[in-house]
């Protein structure tokens, strides 16, 4: 990552993008990320993008591609596990996304960077039908001037 101020919370996305071989997120957050995100995302991986729109792959500088996925959420996690190799297959969002993944019992860990903003309505991210969450065990809560980090391991 270059640019913007070095602290800990950029120590903390660098450390997490750096552990990353590959990123699944729904088409809202792609969408509302697109703009901000500009030419070269800060990802560096495969990011597969769900929707129900077809799209040709877009290549993005400095490693980013999107590929959108249309055939479900079983199908966009099987081909970022393919590319990742030994490095996370991250599920960044946004809650309809990420909400889809717990039902079906398929996130590890669960990292949430808790920010003091108000960004509209939202959505619950344990909200809607399907199975919730098993316990969980704290692995990291980190508070910094920007934000709370917080790091989950589902226990099984």
């Amino acid at each position: 990552m270059t640019g913007g101020e070095e602290n800990r919370d950029s120590e903390l996305m660098r450390e997490w993008f750096d552990a990353t071989g590959a990123v699944v997120m729904g088409r809202m957050m792609y969408d509302t990320g697109e703009e901000f995100w500009g030419h070269n995302p800060p990802f560096r991986t495969p990011v597969f993008v769900l929707t129900h729109r077809p799209r040709p792959t877009l290549v993005k500088e400095g490693g980013t591609t999107f590929t959108f996925v249309t055939d479900g959420i079983h199908s966009a996690l099987d081909r970022a596990k393919a590319v990742a190799g030994h490095r996370n297959v991250d599920i960044a969002g946004g809650a309809s996304t990420l909400r889809q993944y717990l039902a079906e019992g398929l996130i590890d860990e669960l990292q949430l960077q808790v920010v003091p903003a108000l960004l509209g309505a939202g959505l619950r991210l344990f909200d809607g039908p399907g199975r919730l969450p098993r316990r969980v065990e704290p692995l990291r809560v980190e508070e910094t001037p920007l934000a709370t980090h917080l790091k989950y391991r589902f226990v099984k």
